[in-house]
C-alpha cells in the first residue's frame, strides 16, 4: 500500500470562513495547514519563514490580488509550488496565473477529494488545473496564446486608410473628407478603393459598418455617393 507523504500548506485567502473550512477539510486528509492568513503580504512573509510544501492562494483579494502575490513570490525566488484556489474560472486569470509561475489552478467548487488529489500531483511536479479548464492549459503548454486577440479586418489598412474609413463611418462624402484632410478628391477615391479591396467588400456602407463594429468611430448616416 502506498503511503501518502504528509503535506504542509500555507493558505492565503481573505475569506475567514473559507480558510477555516479548508483547514478542517485538509486536516481530514492528513494535510497540515501551517499558516492561514487573509493578507497577501503577511502570506508571503509566513510562506518564506515556514517553507511549506505548497502555498494555496486566492485570486480575488483586496489590497493585493492573488496575481500580485504570485508575482512577488517570483521576485523573491520562492521555490515551493504555488496553487491558485479560486472561484474565478476566467480564462485570462488562468493564463496570467500560469504565466506568472502558478503550478496549479483549482476552483473552489471542485470536489474535496479532487482538490486533495490535485495537490498531491502538484507536489510530484505536475501542473494541474480544474478539469473544465484543461483545454486552456493544453494551449499554454503548446506555446499558444489563448488570449491572443482575433485579427482585425482593419489590420491591413494604412494609418491614412484607417483615418479615411473613420470619416466614412461618420457619413462624410469624398469632397468633405478631402477638405478635412487637405488632399484631393481623386486621392480620397483611390484610398476608398484600396479600403474596399483590402476589406473584400463592395460599398462605402459596408466599410462604414465594419468601422463601427471594430469601434473605429460611432455610426451615423451614410452618403449614397
Amino acid at each position: 500500500m502506498t503511503v501518502e507523504i504528509p503535506l504542509r500548506i500555507v493558505v492565503i485567502d481573505d475569506h475567514t470562513l473559507f480558510r477555516e473550512g479548508l483547514q478542517t477539510l485538509l486536516g481530514r486528509h492528513g494535510i497540515e495547514v501551517v499558516a492561514s492568513v487573509g493578507d497577501g503580504r503577511e502570506g508571503i512573509r509566513q510562506a518564506q519563514e515556514l517553507k511549506p510544501d505548497i502555498v494555496l492562494l486566492d485570486m480575488r483579494m483586496p489590497n493585493m490580488s492573488g496575481l500580485d502575490v504570485l508575482k512577488q513570490f517570483q521576485q523573491v525566488k520562492f521555490e515551493s509550488p504555488i496553487v491558485m484556489l479560486t472561484t474565478s474560472g476566467d480564462e485570462r486569470d488562468l493564463v496570467e496565473a500560469l504565466r506568472n509561475g502558478a503550478k496549479g489552478y483549482l476552483l473552489k467548487d471542485m470536489e474535496p477529494d479532487d482538490v486533495v488529489a490535485a495537490l498531491r500531483e502538484i507536489i510530484q511536479g505536475e501542473t494541474v488545473v480544474a478539469p473544465n479548464l484543461t483545454q486552456i492549459l493544453a494551449k499554454v503548454v503548446k506555446g499558444e496564446d489563448p488570449l491572443e486577440p482575433e485579427p482585425s479586418p482593419l489590420d491591413n489598412l494604412t494609418p491614412r486608410e484607417r483615418e479615411i474609413l473613420s470619416l466614412l463611418a461618420e457619413g462624410q462624402s469624398n469632397k468633405v473628407i478631402a477638405r478635412n484632410l487637405g488632399i484631393s478628391d481623386g486621392t480620397v477615391k483611390l484610398h476608398v478603393k484600396a479600403i474596399l479591396r483590402k476589406l473584400n467588400i463592395h460599398s462605402r456602407v459596408e466599410a462604414a459598418v465594419i468601422a463601427v463594429e471594430q469601434g473605429l468611430r460611432a455610426n451615423k448616416t451614410f452618403p449614397s455617393n
